[in-house]
């Protein structure tokens, strides 16, 4: 028995996107993304394009792009290795606005040797934005490949940054301004 996936394509400032759904969850969201690569990353399924479906999706998903933070709430259908879906829930406990090398992803999942593991899985991702690879930098802090392109990257980033600026501070538990 065939499984069924349903998909649409949304807009957003970064350019257009597809998504996803399976019975599980979120399986995909990708830039520029065409039938075809559903077609491939999900061989063996029923593709149906599905707008009205998946309408509240492509609308949260769009606001996650344009304004990225971390969104624990949307229930996903990770499809990969062991080691890959390690890595990729490791990329969401990064908070919106922050960064993590490969080496430091690495070493939370207790194999410090394989930074360029965690890469491979970063590029192995099919949830651009909702599994957040976008906020894995160099060692160095700067800014290597992105399957979707350097330059979303980028904005991506710098959106999580100035939106992580603008939030109040916190309220210190003793009432007191720290100064």
């Amino acid at each position: 028995m065939a499984h069924t996936i349903r998909y649409a394509f949304g807009k957003s400032s970064l350019g257009p996107f597809g998504a996803a759904l399976s019975e599980r969850g979120l399986a995909f969201v990708a830039f520029d993304a065409e039938r075809a690569e559903l077609e491939m990353r999900f061989p063996g399924v029923d593709l149906i394009e599905d707008p009205g479906e998946l309408q509240q999706t492509i609308a949260r998903l769009t606001d996650l792009i344009e304004h990225p933070k971390n969104d624990a709430t949307l229930t996903l259908d990770l499809r990969g290795s062991e080691f890959e879906c390690r890595v990729w829930n490791a990329l969401r406990s990064i908070p919106a606005g922050t960064t993590a090398t490969y080496g430091e992803i690495a070493a939370r999942l207790d194999v410090p040797r394989q930074a360029r593991e965690v890469g491979e899985a970063c590029a192995a991702n099919k949830l651009a934005v909702v599994v957040p690879c976008h906020r894995v930098v160099k060692k160095d802090g700067g800014i290597s490949g992105y399957r979707w392109g350097v330059r979303r990257k980028r904005a991506l980033l710098e959106r999580e940054h100035r939106a992580r600026l603008l939030q109040p501070v916190a309220a210190n538990p003793h009432g007191t301004v720290a100064i």
